[in-house]
């Protein structure tokens, strides 16, 4: 009997020995294509290039053709890739999980996730991590991509000639959470516009964040905001559990370029008084996910995505599954079910007249019953109609009102900060426009505001001047009805 398992090899090539890690960050992208020989890995090309196209916003033709000259022009023929996706395109929720069987965690997540995302369960896609606590307390940090950028991704890659075998987070790579130490780790990647920042503890991760506005246009370059920088890490660690705080240990920053060197370096005295220690982490260590690998390598996201996927070390998965019209075929007529297929069709044959005659007479009878009642469902349709269009005119939470008070209850009353314009968007997103006197009194402003309750995730997006400062903010509304 044809083994139709081994036949499936010769048509679907699995990657092999050698893998092509990339990481997309802003508007550039790194390569690095890496080989496995037994338990060590070699490094046979690298690149770092800009694009001059994006790939969510560009023809996908044309974005791939990019793509692939920026990869012949470094020599790179490997297809298959690991791709490291950026890190502002994840949305975290971190959730404490209840004292529940195992076998109804995943079922738990699933709801938490529908409950705390902005978005619908098709249009996401899901990963987590699960965490410890040093009381014994269970925590799960969800991790979300929306769909539809992986896919046109997915989709540009393709037409590069490339073909993804994972889609994953480079941080985590880079900075792996450790099963069986409880202590925890603060790591920090420089990218190109913000800064990655991810927090693990207990096994697993605790956060995962972009921290906006540490760059700063000063002519042709840009400036670390340091302070910017600190402001947000005591934020986030005032957010978290206490004793998720206190195991907290080091500040490891990654990177070789002047940004990372300056982070860590002002960093550090900061750090101390809470307790941490400051790592800069320029090179790969000898050995990562259990392979060897040659000294003196820089950090780089892209490198870590590739070796981890020719470790088989468990990552956060965020590439569409895809199940092929062969592994189909296969799954519903390997082995002895060809044979009972085709014993079965003639006796399926002579069952297809009386099955057709009974569906016949099931028909009659719904159709005398919907008969009856279709004069009352015409009526309760056009009503439900009525209320879906006429709904939002009787919203009675005076949403916009609310929104206005509350942004008039942070700026402060000597007009040191005014807006200029309140933009609001769906389904709950809140801009807002205007002018400052100094730095200063523009982030007391937004501490304000971020301590009401109906507020949350509020990220400045430009500043600009310094005699008078222009801003652009925006934030989360969670109170009342949707907008």
């Amino acid at each position: 009997m044809m083994d139709l398992n081994n036949l499936n090899q010769w048509f679907k090539r699995k990657p092999g020995s050698s893998l092509l890690g990339l990481a997309l960050d802003g508007s550039r992208l790194a390569g690095v294509l890496v080989r496995r020989t037994n338990g060590s890995v070699e490094i046979k090309q690298s690149f770092d290039a800009p694009l001059t196209l994006d790939p969510l916003t560009a023809e996908v033709e044309l974005a791939g053709r990019e793509i692939r000259n920026q990869l012949e022009a470094a020599e790179v023929r490997e297809r298959w890739c690991a791709v490291s996706l950026p890190l502002n395109w994840a949305l975290t929720l971190t959730v404490k999980l209840p004292d529940i069987p195992e076998a109804d965690v995943a079922d738990f997540l699933q709801i938490e996730a529908e409950r705390g995302f902005p978005y619908g369960p098709e249009e996401l896609m899901l990963a987590h991590s699960r965490f410890r606590t040093s009381t014994g307390e269970q925590y799960a940090t969800l991790v979300a991509i929306l769909r539809e950028p992986v896919a046109r991704l997915e989709a540009v890659l393709h037409a590069a000639q490339l073909r993804p075998v994972t889609f994953t987070l480079g941080l985590t790579a880079l900075q792996p959470a450790d099963p069986d130490s409880a202590d925890g780790t603060l790591a920090l990647l420089p990218g190109e516009s913000s800064v990655g920042m991810q927090i693990t503890c207990g096994g697993g991760l605790a956060v995962l964040r972009t921290l906006d506005g540490a760059y700063e246009q000063a002519g042709a370059g840009r400036e670390l905001q340091v302070e910017q920088v600190a402001r947000e890490i005591r934020i986030t660690m005032g957010q978290l559990p206490a004793e998720v705080r206190e195991a907290i240990r080091k500040v490891r920053v990654f990177g070789r370029d002047d940004a990372a060197q300056e982070l860590a370096e002002e960093l550090e005295s900061r750090a101390a008084s809470l307790g941490l220690q400051v790592e800069l982490v320029r090179d790969h260590a000898p050995v990562e996910h259990g392979l060897k690998l040659p000294r003196g390598m820089a950090v780089s996201p892209a490198l870590s995505v590739a070796v981890r996927q020719l470790a088989g070390g468990p990552a956060m998965e965020f590439l569409p599954p895809k199940i092929s019209a062969w592994k189909q075929f296969r799954e519903r007529y390997s082995s002895g079910k060809l044979a009972y297929a085709g014993a079965g069709a003639g006796a399926v044959a002579l069952l297809v007249l009386g099955a057709f005659l009974v569906q016949q007479i099931r028909l009659w009878h719904w159709e005398s019953k919907w008969a009856r009642i279709a004069p009352q469902v015409t009526e309760l349709t056009a009503i439900r109609d009525q209320i879906r269009q006429y709904r939002p005119w009787y919203d009675d939470s005076v949403r916009t009102l609310s929104i206005l008070k509350r942004l008039t209850e942070a700026f402060p009353e000597d007009g040191a900060v005014s807006a200029k314009s309140v933009e609001l968007r769906s389904p709950s997103t809140v801009t807002c426009t205007g002018t400052a006197r100094n730095r200063d009194a523009l982030l007391r402003a937004l501490d304000r505001l971020r301590a009401a309750n109906e507020v949350s995730d509020v990220h400045i997006e430009m500043t600009r001047g310094s005699t008078t400062l222009e801003f652009t903010f925006n934030f989360q509304w969670r109170g009342g009805s949707p907008l």
